[in-house]
């Protein structure tokens, strides 16, 4: 999952510390990263794929970032020694681990891939919506309902939202990635693809940083959680289990949901289920009871209001006043943001409440919120608005 911020960073050889921004990137950000269908292999936060872009993701307030090359292996001998003292790790094992670890071109050559254009949301949500997607979710809800309905009536997050996203990011479970964690990490973390546009290395050098945090996350959360660092497997960005979290998502969120004293996102339902509506509780502010999102009609004449930001701020009124009005009935005092969909037939206006933004914190897109969203409200039976 990813989509986060670099807050501090000590060298080139490793970020000292990172908070997840905004973006999910997957990671997650559980992912924090735009997915493709059954995301066990999606692109890293950052990289435009099929979801649309985030104008979120822009990181204006990161600090600066120093552009020097440094030469890997200096690069490598920082982060050995930088992780070892952020985290008490012996530098010897960290060592030893770095030396299983592979290069992999694949990898490289993934996150090199050349932008795929943004498709309009016609295009977008069958990626994600299928008949054989709604009908897998109804049976896999029915298989865990009792363990959904536990976390749903905790938290508030409802079952078939949990249900959603696991089929979105990994079709329940079936595609949660063939890529080592530890290859991945490394790769990013080492071997960033640079293109060789000016323009764009300083993004490069901010996502190889990202990486390079990811993967001393990971040297901790295996440590903690008792995980064997050179077997475990996921996305080639480095996103784990069926709910595709990275290291820091992981660390910051995962929950442990049966009191068996570990947090396990590859093998234990009751711990992924309670760890996405944790992450959707406390890092997207997730309101029980509260609307996702509902279709508006905008009045003729009117321009589409697209905010920079996404946090559900405007209230009912001012959106009234450019021209949105929600078409079915909203309660009083709550505040939305507009969304703007490219549909089949023409334009689709749709008002995204704090709980549509909480989705757009797993992974910074308005159409995947969307996505999971509909795909969600077809799991519990309802009737799909045209795309």
């Amino acid at each position: 999952m990813i989509r986060r911020s670099l807050a501090c960073m000590l060298t080139l050889g490793l970020v000292a510390c990172a908070t997840q921004p905004q973006t999910p990137s997957p990671s997650p950000q559980a992912s924090g990263v735009p997915v493709t269908p059954a995301a066990g292999n999606k692109p890293a936060a950052g990289n435009k794929g099929p979801a649309e872009a985030a104008p979120e993701a822009a990181g204006a307030n990161a600090a600066p970032v120093d552009l020097t090359p440094v030469p890997f292996e200096v690069a490598r001998a920082n982060f050995v020694r930088d992780t070892a003292a952020r985290y008490g790790i012996p530098a010897a094992h960290i060592e030893a681990t770095l030396a299983q670890a592979q290069i992999r071109d694949p990898i490289i050559a993934a996150m090199s891939r050349p932008a795929e254009r943004v498709k309009p949301w016609n295009e977008y949500r069958p990626m994600f919506i299928s008949q054989a997607r709604i009908e897998g979710g109804r049976k896999f809800l029915a298989q865990h309902r009792d363990e959904l309905m536990r976390v749903q009536q905790r938290t508030g997050v409802p079952a078939e939202v949990i249900v959603a996203i696991i089929g979105v990011e990994t079709s329940y479970g079936g595609n949660t990635g063939n890529y080592r964690v530890l290859d991945a990490l490394y790769t990013l973390a080492f071997k960033y693809p640079r293109s060789g546009d000016p323009a764009k290395l300083e993004r490069e050098v901010r996502r190889e940083l990202f990486f390079r945090d990811e993967l001393a996350r990971l040297f901790a959360l295996t440590r903690d959680e008792k995980l064997d660092i050179t077997a475990i497997k996921g996305s080639y960005a480095g996103a784990m289990g069926m709910g595709q979290f990275m290291p820091s998502s992981y660390l910051d969120y995962a929950v442990d949901g049966n009191g068996d004293g570990r947090r396990d996102l590859f093998n234990s339902y009751d711990d992924v289920f309670s760890s996405i509506a944790n992450y959707f509780v406390k890092k997207g502010g997730w309101v029980r009871g509260g609307p996702v999102a509902v279709p508006a009609t905008l009045q003729a004449g009117r321009e589409p209001f697209n905010p920079t930001e996404w946090a559900p701020t405007w209230s009912l009124s001012e959106l009234a006043q450019r021209g949105y009005q929600p078409s079915v009935p909203v309660a009083a005092g709550l505040t939305a943001t507009p969304i703007t969909l490219e549909g089949s037939t023409g334009k689709q206006y749709w008002l995204g409440f704090q709980n549509y933004y909480a989705i757009t914190r797993y992974n910074l897109s308005k159409m995947y919120a969307m996505a999971v969203y509909q795909l969600s409200q077809a799991i519990a039976g309802q009737e799909l608005p045209p795309a």
